[in-house]
Protein backbone atom coordinates (compact mmCIF):
# COMPACT_ATOMS: atom_id res chain seq x y z
CA UNK A 1 0.00 0.00 0.00
CA UNK A 2 1.32 3.43 -0.99
CA UNK A 3 2.24 5.76 1.88
CA UNK A 4 3.13 9.43 1.39
CA UNK A 5 6.54 10.25 2.84
CA UNK A 6 8.10 13.45 4.15
CA UNK A 7 11.89 13.49 4.44
CA UNK A 8 13.35 16.25 6.60
CA UNK A 9 16.78 17.33 5.34
CA UNK A 10 18.73 19.04 8.09
CA UNK A 11 21.35 21.72 7.56
CA UNK A 12 25.05 22.20 8.16
CA UNK A 13 26.25 21.07 11.61
CA UNK A 14 22.70 20.03 12.45
CA UNK A 15 21.01 16.68 13.08
CA UNK A 16 17.66 14.90 13.57
CA UNK A 17 17.66 16.43 17.08
CA UNK A 18 17.21 19.96 15.71
CA UNK A 19 14.18 21.98 16.80
CA UNK A 20 12.44 21.96 13.40
CA UNK A 21 13.04 18.25 12.90
CA UNK A 22 11.52 17.49 16.30
CA UNK A 23 8.54 19.79 15.72
CA UNK A 24 7.82 18.19 12.37
CA UNK A 25 8.09 14.65 13.73
CA UNK A 26 5.69 15.42 16.57
CA UNK A 27 3.21 17.06 14.20
CA UNK A 28 3.20 14.01 11.93
CA UNK A 29 2.45 11.48 14.66
CA UNK A 30 -0.83 9.70 14.12
CA UNK A 31 -1.43 11.06 10.62
CA UNK A 32 -1.24 9.38 7.22
CA UNK A 33 2.32 10.53 6.58
CA UNK A 34 5.52 8.61 7.15
CA UNK A 35 8.34 10.95 8.20
CA UNK A 36 12.05 10.22 7.83
CA UNK A 37 14.81 12.34 9.37
CA UNK A 38 18.17 10.85 8.38
CA UNK A 39 21.36 11.86 10.16
CA UNK A 40 23.45 13.11 7.25
CA UNK A 41 27.18 12.85 6.71
CA UNK A 42 29.19 16.07 6.73
CA UNK A 43 30.47 14.99 3.29
CA UNK A 44 28.01 16.34 0.65
CA UNK A 45 28.47 13.41 -1.73
CA UNK A 46 27.75 10.89 1.01
CA UNK A 47 24.80 12.92 2.33
CA UNK A 48 23.26 12.94 -1.14
CA UNK A 49 23.68 9.18 -1.44
CA UNK A 50 21.91 8.77 1.91
CA UNK A 51 19.02 10.97 0.79
CA UNK A 52 18.67 9.28 -2.58
CA UNK A 53 18.51 5.93 -0.81
CA UNK A 54 15.68 7.25 1.39
CA UNK A 55 13.82 8.46 -1.70
CA UNK A 56 14.32 5.15 -3.53
CA UNK A 57 13.08 3.18 -0.53
CA UNK A 58 9.87 5.20 -0.15
CA UNK A 59 6.62 3.42 -0.93
CA UNK A 60 4.68 6.48 -2.03
CA UNK A 61 5.02 10.14 -3.05
CA UNK A 62 7.90 11.98 -1.39
CA UNK A 63 8.15 15.57 -0.23
CA UNK A 64 11.42 16.94 1.08
CA UNK A 65 11.57 19.61 3.78
CA UNK A 66 15.05 21.08 3.49
CA UNK A 67 16.46 23.59 5.98
CA UNK A 68 19.45 25.81 5.14
CA UNK A 69 22.04 23.51 3.51
CA UNK A 70 19.26 20.91 3.42
CA UNK A 71 17.37 23.24 1.09
CA UNK A 72 20.34 23.27 -1.27
CA UNK A 73 20.50 19.47 -1.20
CA UNK A 74 16.74 19.26 -1.73
CA UNK A 75 16.94 21.43 -4.85
CA UNK A 76 19.43 19.08 -6.51
CA UNK A 77 17.30 16.08 -5.59
CA UNK A 78 14.10 17.62 -7.00
CA UNK A 79 15.91 18.43 -10.24
CA UNK A 80 17.04 14.80 -10.53
CA UNK A 81 13.86 13.02 -9.37
CA UNK A 82 10.86 13.91 -11.55
CA UNK A 83 8.09 13.11 -9.04
CA UNK A 84 9.72 14.85 -6.07
CA UNK A 85 8.65 18.14 -4.50
CA UNK A 86 10.33 20.21 -1.79
CA UNK A 87 9.64 22.80 0.88
CA UNK A 88 12.74 24.96 1.35
CA UNK A 89 13.20 26.64 4.76
CA UNK A 90 15.69 29.55 4.74
CA UNK A 91 17.69 27.63 2.11
CA UNK A 92 21.36 28.17 1.35
CA UNK A 93 21.72 29.18 -2.30
CA UNK A 94 25.53 29.33 -2.51
CA UNK A 95 26.82 27.19 0.38
CA UNK A 96 30.16 26.64 -1.33
CA UNK A 97 30.75 30.37 -0.75
CA UNK A 98 29.01 30.65 2.61
CA UNK A 99 31.04 27.86 4.21
CA UNK A 100 34.46 29.12 3.15
CA UNK A 101 34.78 30.85 6.53
CA UNK A 102 34.08 27.52 8.25
CA UNK A 103 37.09 25.72 6.75
CA UNK A 104 39.04 23.82 9.38
CA UNK A 105 37.93 22.14 12.59
CA UNK A 106 34.18 21.93 13.25
CA UNK A 107 31.93 20.35 15.87
CA UNK A 108 28.37 19.30 15.20
CA UNK A 109 26.07 21.36 17.41
CA UNK A 110 23.91 18.39 18.40
CA UNK A 111 26.11 15.30 18.27
CA UNK A 112 29.44 16.87 19.35
CA UNK A 113 31.12 14.95 16.50
CA UNK A 114 34.39 16.56 15.36
CA UNK A 115 35.54 16.83 11.75
CA UNK A 116 37.58 18.97 9.38
CA UNK A 117 35.77 21.02 6.74
CA UNK A 118 38.00 21.07 3.67
CA UNK A 119 38.15 22.55 0.19
CA UNK A 120 37.00 19.13 -1.05
CA UNK A 121 33.75 19.65 0.87
CA UNK A 122 33.28 22.94 -0.97
CA UNK A 123 34.06 21.33 -4.33
CA UNK A 124 31.46 18.63 -3.67
CA UNK A 125 28.92 21.32 -2.79
CA UNK A 126 29.66 23.33 -5.91
CA UNK A 127 29.10 20.22 -8.04
CA UNK A 128 25.50 20.14 -6.74
CA UNK A 129 24.65 23.69 -7.84
CA UNK A 130 21.51 23.90 -10.00
CA UNK A 131 21.48 27.27 -11.80
CA UNK A 132 18.01 26.69 -13.27
CA UNK A 133 14.81 25.03 -12.07
CA UNK A 134 13.00 22.68 -14.44
CA UNK A 135 9.56 22.95 -12.77
CA UNK A 136 9.10 25.76 -10.22
CA UNK A 137 5.70 24.37 -9.20
CA UNK A 138 7.49 21.59 -7.30
CA UNK A 139 8.95 24.04 -4.77
CA UNK A 140 7.58 26.02 -1.84
CA UNK A 141 9.95 28.62 -0.38
CA UNK A 142 9.70 29.67 3.28
CA UNK A 143 12.02 32.49 4.37
CA UNK A 144 12.29 35.03 7.16
CA UNK A 145 13.88 38.36 6.34
CA UNK A 146 15.94 38.72 9.54
CA UNK A 147 17.90 35.53 8.78
CA UNK A 148 21.27 36.33 10.36
CA UNK A 149 23.17 33.64 8.44
CA UNK A 150 21.93 33.83 4.84
CA UNK A 151 20.70 36.81 2.81
CA UNK A 152 17.06 35.83 2.26
CA UNK A 153 17.01 37.82 -0.99
CA UNK A 154 19.25 35.22 -2.63
CA UNK A 155 16.53 32.60 -2.17
CA UNK A 156 13.72 34.98 -3.15
CA UNK A 157 15.58 35.70 -6.40
CA UNK A 158 16.53 32.11 -7.20
CA UNK A 159 13.04 30.75 -6.51
CA UNK A 160 11.20 33.76 -7.94
CA UNK A 161 8.91 31.58 -10.07
CA UNK A 162 8.02 29.33 -7.10
CA UNK A 163 5.36 29.71 -4.42
CA UNK A 164 6.85 31.83 -1.63
CA UNK A 165 6.17 32.72 2.00
CA UNK A 166 8.34 35.70 2.90
CA UNK A 167 7.93 36.70 6.53
CA UNK A 168 9.39 39.92 7.94
CA UNK A 169 11.63 39.38 10.96
CA UNK A 170 12.42 35.98 12.44
CA UNK A 171 15.79 34.24 12.24
CA UNK A 172 17.80 31.62 10.38
CA UNK A 173 16.31 28.99 12.69
CA UNK A 174 12.86 30.08 11.42
CA UNK A 175 10.81 31.36 14.33
CA UNK A 176 7.35 29.84 14.91
CA UNK A 177 8.07 27.07 12.42
CA UNK A 178 5.17 25.05 13.84
CA UNK A 179 2.73 27.59 12.37
CA UNK A 180 3.86 26.58 8.86
CA UNK A 181 3.49 22.82 9.31
CA UNK A 182 -0.14 22.80 8.05
CA UNK A 183 1.09 24.61 4.91
CA UNK A 184 3.84 22.01 4.47
CA UNK A 185 1.31 19.20 4.70
CA UNK A 186 -0.97 20.95 2.23
CA UNK A 187 1.87 21.42 -0.26
CA UNK A 188 2.82 17.77 0.08
CA UNK A 189 -0.77 16.95 -0.93
CA UNK A 190 -0.49 19.16 -4.00
CA UNK A 191 -2.05 22.47 -3.03
CA UNK A 192 -1.12 25.78 -1.41
CA UNK A 193 -2.58 26.93 1.89
CA UNK A 194 -0.25 29.60 3.23
CA UNK A 195 -1.02 31.79 6.25
CA UNK A 196 -0.56 35.55 6.24
CA UNK A 197 3.18 36.33 6.74
CA UNK A 198 2.69 38.48 9.82
CA UNK A 199 5.85 40.34 10.93
CA UNK A 200 7.91 38.84 13.74
CA UNK A 201 10.53 40.48 15.91
CA UNK A 202 14.06 39.63 14.84
CA UNK A 203 15.55 36.99 17.10
CA UNK A 204 18.18 38.16 19.57
CA UNK A 205 21.72 37.09 18.71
Amino acid sequence: MSEPVIIYVHGFNSSPQSVKAQLLQRAMQGCEWTIRVPALSHWPRQAMAQLQAEIDAANGPVTLVGSSLGGYYSTWLVEHNPELRAVLVNPAVYPFRLLEEWLGHNTNLYTADHYELTTEHLAQLKALHCPQLDDPSRYLLLVQTADETIDYREAVDKYAACAQFVQPGGSHGFEQFEALIPAIRAFAKGHLDLPEPLPLPAASL
